[in-house]
């Protein structure tokens, strides 16, 4: 199978084979990608996970939590190849022999819904990391250890329904967007204009956008 097929195969029916095979083929052992993932993991602020296996199956000393997961998703959020898998809602493989639903059944019926994984084990129960997009606002929603399937979906949908109703994104400035000049000693040009190396949003609570004031300082 393709790299491609791989990746659709996880994102969308939580192919642990799949998984194991990819990490074997990126470092040469799952044991060497799972120290990967926890240098990741680390890298990232997770100071409450411990991975020990690339499938997330149940094992003595694997761990993780709401808030860390939602550091994991907020990285992978970041590559905008990974909602062309984390989005499919029905696909197949093998030529069509091989049927895939996504088992994220929030991609299908909430507005906005753009990821992320759900898991399932017999210790950690149901869980879910859900994210939605609407208005310039990406939100995202951990589920941990919920009874039932529908329990991780209902959750989801009123944390992120919570979130919708009561904050939005005040936009600073985009990316590449000129926010003044600056004179310059002794040079060719007696000014240059100041870029925004980047997009800077500030996250508020609704009703409240009328009282942010923008300020740069060079």
């Amino acid at each position: 199978m393709s790299v491609h097929d791989m990746l659709k195969a996880i994102a969308v029916a939580s192919a642990n084979d799949a998984s194991v095979a990819m990490a074997e083929h990126i470092y040469g052992s799952e044991e060497a990608f799972v120290k990967a993932m926890n240098d990741k993991a680390a890298e990232l602020g997770m100071k409450d996970t411990q991975f020990l296996n690339c499938t997330g199956l149940d094992a003595d000393g694997h761990y993780s939590s709401a808030y860390d997961i939602a550091l994991m998703s907020r990285e992978l959020l970041k590559y905008p190849k990974v909602h062309d898998y984390l989005t499919i809602w029905i696909d197949s493989l093998r030529d069509g022999q091989f049927g895939l639903a996504n088992t994220n059944k929030l991609i299908r019926f909430y507005e906005g819904a753009n990821g992320i994984k759900t898991g399932s084990t017999s210790k950690a129960l149901y869980c879910l990391s859900a994210s939605a997009k609407r208005d310039g606002m990406q939100l995202i929603a951990v589920i941990m250890a919920a009874p039932t399937t529908k329990d991780r979906f209902d959750g989801a949908t009123k944390l992120l329904n919570y979130g919708f109703a009561n904050y939005s994104i005040v936009s600073g400035t985009k990316e590449g967007e000129a926010v003044g000049e600056l004179d310059v000693l002794k040079g060719m040009e007696n000014k240059v204009n100041l870029v925004a190396s980047k997009d800077f949003n500030l996250l508020v609570k609704k009703g409240q956008q009328g009282n942010v004031e923008r300020k740069i300082d060079v």
